[in-house]
């Protein structure tokens, strides 16, 4: 069911939820699924609902708080932790080494098990999921370090895109920065940043990526940021860079 036009303030469900700062879309769509979610007192069976500003919504039996200020983080991941809440295999994510002076937070996009560097981390789930479209055309940039002689012509016909193994990646901005030994350090900007993608498109070139960072997500920079560490983007910078995109909220705070 479509969303109704914006001058009437109407919205999903799972997109009011996710800008309450409680949880993802994808996660408002389970508690929803789970008979979490009610409206006017009517537990919600299907994510397809369209509420309005005065409506009165609860979660668990607990009345869903006005909307948080946007507010964004940078974040230097390091190799060895998962980007998800919650792994059945028991692996060590991001969001048990958080702060616990954070409020509750989803990060934009991922980087997996092997991968380090900047992780944007947002208490608008929302504007998470905005931002993580490839039609938002924020450019990803990555340092990678591979295991091989990469071939100037084949780095350069990835800015053509390329297809591997059935899936169709955009164009690639590949540059060879210097060997080393039997590796090679190659910086890569794409748009994309599809599952695996840095990994898979090596793979096909013939290279074997042994350490990948991400120094770069749209206009915002890993810079020296520690492993480990997390800074918060002022407020005037989320409003000049976001724009629209924040819904223009800014200020507030909320724990976990």
């Amino acid at each position: 069911m479509p969303e109704p036009p914006a001058a009437t303030g109407g919205e999903r469900i799972a997109k009011r939820l996710a800008r309450a700062g409680l949880c993802s879309r994808r996660e408002a769509e389970r508690w929803i699924a789970q008979g979490r979610v009610a409206v006017e007192g009517e537990v919600l069976t299907t994510p397809a609902v369209v509420v309005q500003p005065g409506d009165r919504i609860t979660v668990d039996g607990k009345p869903l708080p006005a909307p948080e200020a946007t507010r964004l983080w940078r974040y230097h991941k390091p190799r060895g932790l998962i980007c998800a809440e919650r792994d059945p295999q028991g692996r060590a994510s991001v969001f048990d080494q958080l702060p616990p002076t954070l409020p509750r937070v989803v990060s934009v996009g991922r980087l997996d098990l092997a991968s380090e560097g900047l992780l944007l981390l947002t208490n608008d789930g929302a504007l998470a999921r905005t931002l993580e479209l490839p039609a938002t055309g924020w450019l990803r940039r990555y340092r990678v370090r591979v295991f091989g002689r990469p071939d100037p012509e084949g780095l350069a016909a990835l800015a053509r895109g390329v297809t591997v193994d059935g899936v169709s990646y955009g164009p690639i901005e590949a540059a060879l920065d210097r060997r080393q030994g039997g590796n090679a350090w190659l910086t890569l900007s794409l748009r994309e940043g599809r599952n695996r993608e840095v990994r898979n498109v090596m793979t096909y070139l013939g290279l074997s990526v042994n350490r990948l960072i991400r120094v770069a997500f749209g206009p915002f920079q890993l810079g020296k940021l520690a492993p480990g560490a997390v800074r918060e983007v002022p407020r005037r910078v989320i409003a000049d860079q976001l724009g629209s995109q924040s819904g223009g909220r800014a200020g507030a705070h909320r724990r976990r």
